[in-house]
Order: structure tokens, then C-alpha cells, then sequence
């Protein structure tokens, strides 16, 4: 039987929880995700994770938490989303190329009045990049769908020279802090 839902598509998100022995069900947590003015990086990511975990709440029989996340890569302050296209990936790669950039990652859990959101950064050192590796590795597909231009968990982990942080969080969900969020949730329930 489930104890939570989860807000997310993420097949990503969904193996990580999995990885926690929570079980879940998904619930619709579709969302604008469009930035708002003035909103720096952890304040948007936050924002994003608890949006998507309020839809949830609402979409969902109300009976368990609701989980949402959200993960963003950002580069001096820069968001770096989903490449539009592979100019635009290539143009990503070559932003990150030889340099260091974060990876926010918000959670928020959603049940009745309550809202509890933990965020995660962690650093990533990218090796340098050739314009003809970046180009191979969209073609892969890999890329297309991915804040940042590239998936750390697949073929893009060939770029990273070095992180520090929480490698889960960088995939897509902290392990470690969302297994503490989950718990401290469902005690008070």
C-alpha cells in the first residue's frame, strides 16, 4: 500500500524513490514552470517543488503526502534548462565546458495545511568539452530532455571531472534528505 504520492513523471525521481522502499503512487503535478521576476535560482527551484507538490495535493484523494521536485542547473547565476535544440545543447556544453556550475534540487511534501521543503545544491566540475563531443553526445538523445544539456546518471557522467555534494540530488532526488523529509512527515500523520 502506498504511504505517499508522488507529483513527478520523472521515470528519474521514480527509481530513486524506489531506491527508499517508500511506496508511492503517482498523482498529476503539472505545473507553469515559468520564472517569475526577481525569483533567484533556490527561490524558483523552491517554489517550483512546492507548486508541484500543492497540484498534487489537489489531484489526489488527500489521504497521503504528496511529494514534489524540482532540479535545476544553474551557471554563474545563469538557469540552464532543456536545450530547445542541438545549437542550443551545444551552446550548453560549451558554457559548462572546463568550468564549475550547481545543481539545485528542492523537495516539498504537500499533506493538509502543511509544507515542508528541504533544497539540496551541489557543485559540478565538468572537463573540457570539444564542440564535436558535445555534438555526439546529443546525438545520443540523451541530452534533449535534460536541465543543463546532460544526465550525469548516463553518458553525460563522461564529462564530469569532479562533484561535490549529494550525486542522488544532482540525478534528480536527494536520497538522504528526502528519506528524512518522508519520515518526520509521516510521524506526525
Amino acid at each position: 500500500m502506498a504511504q505517499i504520492y508522488l507529483a513527478s513523471r520523472s521515470p528519474r525521481r521514480r527509481e530513486l524513490l524506489s531506491q527508499l522502499n517508500i511506496q508511492f503512487e503517482i498523482v498529476d503535478g503539472e505545473i507553469d514552470e515559468s520564472q517569475q521576476a526577481g525569483e533567484n535560482a533556490e527561490q524558483y527551484v523552491q517554489r517550483l517543488a512546492q507548486a508541484k507538490a500543492q497540484q498534487g495535493w489537489k489531484n489526489s484523494p488527500k489521504d497521503k503526502p504528496v511529494l514534489g521536485s524540482d532540479t535545476i542547473v544553474v551557471y554563474q547565476d545563469r538557469l540552464l534548462g532543456k536545450p530547445t535544440n542541438q545549437q542550443d545543447a551545444v551552446n550548453t556544453l560549451a558554457l559548462l565546458s572546463g568550468q564549475q556550475h550547481q545543481v539545485i534540487t528542492s523537495v516539498a511534501i504537500c499533506c493538509q495545511d502543511r509544507l515542508e521543503t528541504i533544497t539540496v545544491s551541489s557543485d559540478v566540475e565538468f572537463a573540457p568539452i570539444s564542440e564535436s563531443q558535445a555534438i555526439e553526445y546529443w546525438q545520443t538523445g540523451e541530452p534533449q530532455d535534460k536541465a543543463g544539456s546532460y544526465a550525469i546518471q548516463g553518458i553525460g557522467g563522461q564529462f564530469v571531472k569532479r562533484i561535490q555534494g549529494s550525486y542522488s540530488a544532482i540525478v534528480g532526488l536527494p536520497l538522504y534528505e528526502t528519506k528524512q523529509l518522508v519520515e518526520k512527515v509521516l510521524q506526525r500523520l
